[in-house]
């Protein structure tokens, strides 16, 4: 989901954007340690811009109404699409833009920055502009601040990728190509998670325990390093270890609570190679890998029915 699409005719046009996955690094991203994320096509926003004399109004899910009066929970969102408009000198005015979501919210997978892509996407569309990556990126980050206060950047740079990204900050960005197939499930565990609480927990837990928690961000970093190197290598029985002992870490942290624990336990049991959360914690998705396309498949079957919310296999595919 990346391309858009105009109708000028109609003073209309589309944004689109998928989702996205943390693989390994989570927290320690945060500290200076470097994160692979992975985009995640499955699920994504669409957004539709179009003429509509009046106030500048929203049409979501949770929402209808003029971006004057938009609740806090898009706050972020009307921020963008502030932004955006005035970058491109358009009125702020006569528009409407209905957003489509398929990507649950609070759950570590994007959703928040995945529906500000699509929507700076979709009004410079409208305006019938070309945009830069950096533009993208910096228009869409401004939803993400509100949102998550001082987030890593990598939700953004992740669903304007088509390939796994390899973030650091302060580094310059570095994609991955996978050697192999490798045949991933998330599940959702159904309770929705909250990134700004998680990652200031942690935070306060380095200024407590500075010592013993350095050493658990550092060893998120030297485990992400290495994953990299599985990916690169085709060592999926690797990766899935390395996934494991990043679920000990981020455990230590306190950020993976019962329900998450329970479905990768579960996973790990019905013969998962290796399986850990996904994104902030305290709720949201867990990610495992399957032994093969078969077993994905089984596997994917067998968490839904042990109760995860919803679960989506896919398959990361090797890069030439």
């Amino acid at each position: 989901m990346s391309a858009e699409r105009v109708a000028t005719a109609e003073r209309m046009a589309v944004g689109l954007a998928h989702s996205k996955l943390i693989l390994i690094g989570e927290h320690a991203v945060v500290h200076g340690q470097p994160a692979i994320a992975l985009p995640f096509p499955l699920i994504g926003v669409e957004s539709i811009v179009e003429y509509v004399p009046g106030l500048v109004k929203i049409d979501s899910t949770f929402y209808h109404g003029p971006i004057d009066s938009a609740p806090n929970s898009l706050k972020g969102i009307v921020k963008s699409i502030r932004a955006t408009l005035a970058y491109l000198k358009l009125p702020e005015r006569d528009l409407l833009i209905q957003i489509h979501s398929s990507i649950p919210p609070g759950k570590g997978l994007g959703s928040s920055a995945s529906v500000a892509i699509a929507v700076v996407k979709s009004l410079f569309a409208y305006k019938e502009q070309s945009y830069t990556k950096e533009e993208l990126l910096q228009l869409a980050n401004i939803a993400e601040e509100h949102a998550h206060g001082a987030p890593s950047g990598i939700d953004t740079l992740t669903i304007t990728s088509e390939c796994p990204v390899w973030f650091e900050k302060e580094n310059p960005v570095d994609y991955i190509k996978p050697n192999d197939d490798f045949h991933f499930i998330v599940a959702d565990s159904g309770n929705i998670g909250d990134t700004r609480s998680a990652v200031e927990s942690v935070t306060s837990l380095l200024k407590a325990a500075p010592k013993i928690i350095t050493n658990k961000i550092e060893r998120l970093g030297e485990l992400t390093y290495q994953a990299k190197e599985a990916l690169e290598k085709a060592g999926k029985q690797f990766l899935g270890q390395l996934l494991n002992e990043a679920q000990k870490e981020l455990e230590a942290l306190g950020v993976s609570d019962e329900t998450l624990n329970k479905l990768i336990n579960f996973a790990r049991q019905e013969g998962a190679l290796g399986a850990k959360l996904t994104g902030a914690g305290f709720g949201g998705c867990i990610i495992a890998l399957a032994q093969n396309e078969v077993h994905s498949r089984q596997l994917a079957d067998k968490l839904k029915k042990f109760g995860a919310a919803a679960v989506w296999p896919f398959v990361l595919k090797k890069k030439d």
